[in-house]
């Protein structure tokens, strides 16, 4: 048994090969995840049902788990507001920067062969999409026995 809260197989197997600058998506449930995903990452669908399990849940758990050294959001066009998942995103990522993309400029992102893991949710809020950059373990946080 691990001393992490994270036991997902196949997120721990994604994020143990991923290093400084991989790419991490945390995808809605209205992502197109088979065409929007870069060509080397591995997709872990944890959309059971609508709602289960959302964006922010699996974020709370990675941010335990990894460094995050900046991050993307997909946002509306111009003129829209923001959405709330964005919001949300920025209070929790702080001091961590929040760029925004538009939805064609997230998808080329999240194409990138620096996407390691994609995230497929079942959050139903519009533009919930989140792109994080790896970022490096400070020093002194890893513990030895």
């Amino acid at each position: 048994m691990l001393l992490t809260e994270l036991l997902h197989p196949g997120v721990l197997e994604a994020l143990a090969g991923a290093g400084h600058g991989a790419r991490v998506l945390l995808a809605d449930g209205h992502y197109p995840a088979s065409t929007a995903t870069g060509p080397r990452a591995r997709t872990v669908h944890l959309n059971l049902a609508p709602g289960l399990l959302d964006v922010p849940t699996v974020l709370d758990v990675l941010l335990r788990a990894l460094p995050v050294e900046s991050a993307h959001v997909m946002v509306p066009p111009e003129g829209e507001p923001e959405p709330a998942a964005v919001t949300e995103y920025r209070s929790v990522l702080a001091p961590a920067p929040v760029e925004t993309l538009g939805r064609f400029a997230f998808y080329d992102a999240a194409r990138s062969p620096d996407l390691a893991l994609a995230v497929v949710t079942a959050d139903t809020r519009t533009y919930a999409n989140l792109l994080l950059t790896i970022g490096v373990r400070a020093e002194g946080t890893l513990r030895t026995r």
